[in-house]
């Protein structure tokens, strides 16, 4: 709206669930259930994405204070009057990277799949909410090590290396990500998988005149998961419950927070060229979400987790 978008429609509809009724965000009540609390999101722009969707809302109660002391792209907030805290890590590939040219982020970049990433892994293990996610950078040009060696790359041209699909890297890197928190010493806390939200290019792809200009949800009959967004999810499910069986040897809690069916029909949710100036050269944004907009069910989800998790707490001190 603030760039111009001409419509409000898509401030309308709100995802219900089959078979059961779930509670729309209320910011009072959430900063009372967190309180004492902290969330930790890790993941790429659309982690930040969901984290301002959360400020956003519990801006009807309060804003915070910025208490960040890194000079990168981490960031962390406080609500002091509920000592409540949320950090804001940025890892879009989970695991170890580095660029091959320090000035140029569109060329490939290295990925060490079996590499803890030390710009959040050192830093989560007194929080007591994980947000772990991750996907659009995974479609990018890399190259996959794991023992220090090259084993492969992804949408490359160098000769006698093994080419992998994203499938290949998306899968070793979630394992990497949870086998990082489950070593954590002191780690309490909840870890919670953010799957996967869709895109939503037609008419070409995002550097291509790709465009996303719907104005209201597909019905459920309407659109089928691409068959990379399948496989993705697929690939989250599947990690997951590794990690979860892993994890309870120790006592971790890893739960499923699920929006790939909610936001795959969302086409109308994205800000497309109302993302910026009209005189900015940028290409049209399907990836990211409105604010106020569609990502703001994201947080009816949350508060319906942690209020689980802290009920469940309560009842274990209780007996």
């Amino acid at each position: 709206m603030k760039y111009g978008r001409p419509d409000t429609n898509f401030l309308k509809w709100r995802w219900k669930p089959d078979g059961c009724e779930l509670p729309i965000f209320d910011p009072h009540q959430f900063l009372e259930v967190v309180r004492g609390k902290s969330i930790a999101f890790v993941g790429d722009s659309l982690a930040r994405n969901h984290m301002l969707s959360l400020m956003c809302l519990l801006s009807r109660v309060l804003y915070p204070l910025d208490v960040s002391t890194a000079n990168d792209e981490n960031r962390r907030w406080a609500y002091r009057e509920y000592t409540f805290n949320v950090s804001m890590f940025w890892a879009p590939y989970l695991v170890r990277s580095e660029r091959t040219d320090p000035n140029n982020i569109t060329r490939p970049f290295n990925l060490y799949l079996d590499e803890f990433d030390d710009g959040w892994t050192t830093k989560v293990q007194a929080y007591d909410y994980i947000i772990i996610s991750a996907g659009q950078w995974f479609f990018r040009p890399t190259n996959f090590y794991e023992n220090r060696t090259l084993v492969g790359c992804l949408a490359c041209k160098q000769d006698n290396v093994t080419q992998f699909t994203m499938n290949f890297s998306y899968e070793r890197a979630f394992r990497t990500a949870f086998r990082a928190i489950i070593s954590l010493a002191n780690f309490k806390g909840v870890t919670i998988l953010r799957t996967i939200a869709p895109s939503h290019f037609e008419g070409g792809v995002w550097d291509q005149g790709g465009d996303c200009v719907r104005t209201r949800p597909f019905n459920r009959n309407e659109t089928v998961l691409a068959d990379y967004n399948s496989e993705l999810h697929k690939i989250q499910l599947k990690e997951l419950r590794i990690a979860q069986e892993e994890g309870s040897k120790w006592g971790l809690r890893f739960r499923l927070f699920d929006v790939t069916q909610a936001m795959s029909l969302r086409p109308d949710g994205h800000p497309s060229k109302y993302g910026h100036w009209p005189t900015e050269k940028v290409t049209n944004d399907c990836v990211h979400w409105c604010l106020p907009g569609p990502i703001d069910a994201w947080n009816d989800f949350l508060q319906e987790l942690i209020k689980r998790e802290e009920t469940k707490k309560s009842s274990y001190r209780y007996t």
